[in-house]
Parts: C-alpha cells; sequence; structure tokens
C-alpha cells in the first residue's frame, strides 16, 4: 500500500476544468488499495466545497480525504492559543467560516486580538493592510495560511496570499515565520499522522509547485513527484534547489510509480 497526497490547483484541475485522464487515475490508485488525500493551500475555499468540486469532476472524495490550509490553521491555533486569546482574520468567508466552525474565537476588535490570520482575499486593500499592521503593533502574532506567491489560473497567474505576506512584511520589517500551509512541517504531520497514518517513505506529494509541493516533500521525507500541468516551467525546474524524485506530465501517469 502506498499513500498519495495530491495537489489540487495545477494538478488536479485548473480553475473549473479537470486535468485530462486525472479521474481515471485516481480511481486507478484507490483500485488498487492504495490511500489519497487532497491537500491544497487555497484558502478560498471550504473543505465541502472542494469535496463538491471534486465530485462533479468526475473523482469520489470524503471530506476526511481533503485538507486545506484553513484547517490546519484551525489546528495550530487550538494548540497555540491562551485562554481569552483571540484572533482577528484577515481573509474571505470560508476562512472565517472554517475558524469558527473549529471553534477558534474570532475578535471583532483588531487591536485586541491575541493573532492576526492572513488568507488569500482578493478584495485586500490598503485598510486591510493598516488594520493588520497596527494589530502587529499593539503585540499581535500575524500567521498566513500559504506563501504562494500565485495562484495558477486559465491563460496564466493570479496574485494569491503570498502578495499580502509581502505587503504586510514591507510595513512591519519583519518576516511572518508561522505559516501554516504546504511547505510547512505541521502541514505534513498532519497529513502523516492524522490521515494517511503511514510512515512519510511510503508516500508521494504529488504537485505542480517546487517551492511548496516538493519543499515540503523533500523536508518531511515524503517522496516527492512534480507534474508540469501547472506553475512550474522546464527553466524553472533546472535552476531550483528543490529537485523532485519525480517528473511526471500529468497526474494520469502515475500508475508508473
Amino acid at each position: 500500500m502506498k499513500g498519495f497526497i495530491f495537489d489540487l490547483d495545477g494538478t488536479i484541475y485548473v480553475d473549473d476544468g479537470i486535468i485530462s485522464g486525472v479521474a481515471e487515475a485516481i480511481k486507478e490508485l484507490k483500485e488498487r488499495g492504495d490511500k489519497v488525500v487532497f491537500l491544497t493551500n487555497k484558502s478560498i475555499a471550504s473543505r465541502n466545497d472542494y469535496v463538491e468540486k471534486l465530485n462533479k469532476l468526475g473523482i469520489e472524495v470524503k471530506i476526511d480525504e481533503v485538507i486545506n490550509s484553513n484547517y490546519i490553521t484551525a489546528h495550530y491555533l487550538k494548540s497555540a492559543m491562551d485562554e481569552g486569546d483571540t484572533v482577528y482574520v484577515i481573509g474571505e468567508e470560508p476562512l472565517f467560516k472554517e475558524l469558527s466552525d473549529e471553534k477558534i474565537k474570532l475578535a471583532d476588535v483588531p487591536e485586541k486580538a491575541s493573532y492576526v490570520v492572513l488568507g488569500w482575499d482578493r478584495e485586500f486593500t490598503y485598510d486591510k493592510l493598516n488594520i493588520a499592521f497596527q494589530a502587529w503593533r499593539n503585540g499581535a502574532k500575524i500567521i498566513a495560511t500559504n506563501p504562494d506567491r500565485t495562484c495558477p489560473v486559465q491563460g496564466g497567474e493570479i496574485p494569491d496570499c503570498g502578495a499580502m505576506i509581502g505587503a504586510i512584511e514591507g510595513a512591519t520589517g519583519e518576516p511572518i515565520t508561522t505559516i501554516t500551509g504546504k511547505p510547512s512541517s505541521m502541514m505534513a504531520e498532519y497529513v502523516l499522522n492524522n490521515v494517511l497514518d503511514m510512515q512519510a517513505s511510503d508516500c508521494y506529494m504529488v504537485g505542480d509547485r517546487l517551492e511548496t509541493d516538493i519543499k515540503m516533500a523533500k523536508e518531511a521525507g515524503i517522496q516527492s513527484v512534480l507534474v508540469m500541468t501547472g506553475i512550474t516551467t522546464p527553466e524553472m525546474l533546472r535552476k531550483t534547489d528543490y529537485q523532485p524524485d519525480f517528473v511526471l506530465e500529468s497526474v494520469k501517469d502515475i500508475s508508473t510509480l
């Protein structure tokens, strides 16, 4: 039995279009007895949203087979927060809802927040930047759901949470050191220990990003598989310090491993 951890955007689909042959490949893995989990940094949709989307695309999946950065953020906060601590969120509705569902106490007033959680926000403004900055000045710790600079879409890329991290780091002059999504070790450990219940050496991380998917796999001892259907170009692959163990044109070829 092997464990397969799949990224979503650029690996399984792009926007709302599934990549050719992927559904059939995932079905083959499950039929031969392998474990499959889907792992995404994207904070603008909930785990339930991903289940619904994957099922519509022809991939049968249950909620416990999907882990997103929102869920890992909540898991981290449960262990880090003291009684009376509150969290101010800058992000979109799924991030607010998933933190609330996990009983994370949200702050109404940013100046009194113990933490600021920064997720991808397609309505990010100077006012929101200033809110995060003022909360930081008052002692709040800033954490981010994911470091992705961009997200792949049909025809190119659009700015992701990494762009917002850059803005806040520019204001504070300090790096945001707690990032819960890939390549964070907390995300890798949660999936290995709590979802797959397997040794890292028996698992494969399959994704399209060198600096998140492949980096996390290599640091966690997971076998790394780069697919060329998303962000990474051949030139980027030649220059990276994060060389994958395997390179495939698409997930459709995954059964060859």
